[in-house]
């Protein structure tokens, strides 16, 4: 694979997770996690044209231009603090919804984070350094999408910390 189709599979990759995002926002009856999915939804946009500004470029001039990708989602210490207070404001019904959508951003996540990573082990300076930022970004997306996923299963986790033992 070469850079510019890598590129292109990259775009592949995020309008895949945008939409679903996106086709999830007004699934879900919560203001909290329809604002959630909506600022996942428009990060992903915001990949998506970057990502074709340089396949632009790319084919302009040959040469790849790294420039600071930057995110809307970060996971930093505001997060826990943010989800303590969701929890007084969940609804109490079955989530049923909520937790497939969830599971499915998780898995595709995922596997956007994986295919980045393997890009990043491909190409040289331009393209690695382009794309370690992605996996910088997609696995702090992964690591909220499963942090929520966590919150509402109530699976004795928060925040990839154990809570509880049965033992």
């Amino acid at each position: 694979m070469n850079l510019e189709e890598a590129i292109q599979t990259a775009i592949s990759f995020e309008n895949r997770i945008r939409d679903l995002y996106g086709d999830s926002v007004n699934r879900i009856l919560d203001p909290a996690g329809r604002k959630f999915l909506a600022a996942l939804r428009d990060d992903e946009q915001h990949h998506m044209e970057y990502l074709e500004s340089r396949l632009d470029l790319l084919r302009k001039t040959g040469r790849l231009h790294h420039e600071e990708l930057m995110t809307r989602i970060r996971f930093d210490q505001r997060i826990p603090d943010e989800t303590a207070k969701l929890e007084k404001r969940m609804p109490k019904k079955d989530l049923g919804d909520e937790k497939q959508i969830l599971s499915r951003a998780l898995q595709v996540e995922v596997e956007t984070s994986n295919f980045y990573k393997d890009m990043v082990q491909t190409f040289p300076k331009s393209g690695r350094e382009m794309f370690a930022r992605f996996v910088e970004i997609e696995d702090a997306h992964t690591h909220a999408v499963q942090m929520e996923l966590d919150f509402l299963e109530k699976n004795g986790y928060w925040f990839d910390f154990k809570e509880f033992d049965m033992e």
